[in-house]
């Protein structure tokens, strides 16, 4: 069972990846590097900010520098030990796939779909009833982590797992919020 889980996740990989071309690698290059998504946060830390206050605001933001920092530390816990090779570090895919870039790091879970889909879902539970079209910040992850797809980085089990582990995790530290924000965190 886990081999043909195994199989599948290649053979998706090789078909997603594929569909990339050199055209388009210097768009996903930018769309994986975090630095160029500062003025989407901003962007929509002006929104929050205008919806619910500067306190509110900054409670958020904790809350968002506690959520990443353990979902960081589970997804590299993880990584060390299950140990599985990049995609575009393994012998075995080496001319099949487009390894536009090189980590030496591991691959299972990935990190990127694990923090942003924390961050999106959080987010999401606390600012869902203040904005209409909220959902849509779920297009962010998504976005991300395909990239990590599209370079070579990570299986598309990676970022299943990723999304996963995120969306736990955010769900669980809004729940610790909505029990605290009473208390320590007065509108």
């Amino acid at each position: 069972m886990l081999e043909k889980i195994k199989e599948l996740d290649i053979n998706l990989l090789v078909y997603l990846n594929s569909l990339g071309s050199e055209k388009f690698d210097g768009f996903w290059l930018i769309i994986t590097n975090q630095l160029y998504w500062t003025p989407f946060f901003l962007f929509l830390f002006f929104l929050i900010y205008k919806k619910i206050g500067v306190k509110q605001t900054l409670y958020i933001l904790l809350f968002i520098a506690v959520l990443i920092a353990f979902t960081d530390q589970a997804t590299n816990l993880f990584k060390h030990t299950f140990a599985r090779l990049r995609p575009c570090n393994n012998p075995d895919l080496k001319g099949v796939i487009r390894a536009v870039q090189i980590r030496n790091s591991y691959s299972f879970f990935s990190g990127h779909a694990a923090n942003t889909m924390a961050v999106a879902t959080f987010l999401f539970w606390i600012l869902k009833r203040h904005f209409k079209y909220f959902g849509l910040l779920f297009l962010w992850p998504l976005i991300f982590a395909y990239s990590r797809i599209y370079l070579g980085l990570h299986y598309p089990g990676d970022i299943l797992t990723g999304y996963f582990f995120g969306a736990v995790f955010g769900s669980l530290l809004y729940l610790v919020y909505r029990k605290l924000k009473p208390q320590y965190f007065p509108g």
